[in-house]
């Protein structure tokens, strides 16, 4: 709750066309299946990081982005992340790093809520749609050291 809270203080919108959870598998740490069926798109991806009121991905993190004076150093630094952890890997964290660390600050992308103090506008729904998701995931494998 806390975390579209403060989606809802930045002004970020919720993923219009999603009404409900999307059905996916974890395994150990990842989900290894797209959430898709496809691969996501590495250029869009990187738009979305970048975009400070959709994803919000910067606020927290920093990593080799445009703009390193608006990144964030709350969350790891995303540069080779893709060495690092697989595409399997960034899937949950990305969909529910919560999944993985309870007290992590990192958003749920892909859980909804009807909690009485989500914001109307957010109840059902999430802050990314599984394309965007698997867009971001697409970019983030890029990243190797």
């Amino acid at each position: 709750m806390k975390t579209l809270v403060l989606a809802a203080m930045l002004g970020v919108t919720p993923a219009a066309a999603q009404n409900g959870p999307v059905p996916y598998a974890v395994s150990g740490d990842t989900i290894p299946v797209s959430l898709t069926g496809r691969p996501g798109d590495p250029a869009n991806g990187l738009r979305l990081i970048m975009d400070r009121h959709r994803s919000l991905c910067v606020l927290c993190h920093m990593g080799p982005f445009p703009e390193p004076h608006l990144q964030g150093n709350l969350a790891p630094d995303l540069t080779g992340v893709g060495s690092r952890l697989s595409e399997a890997q960034i899937r949950l964290r990305v969909v529910d790093a919560k999944a993985l660390n309870p007290a992590s600050l990192m958003p749920s992308y892909l859980k909804t809520t009807d909690n009485p103090g989500t914001a109307p506008a957010w109840r059902g729904k999430t802050i990314l749609d599984p394309a965007e998701i698997e867009d971001i995931v697409a970019y983030l494998v890029t990243l190797k050291d």
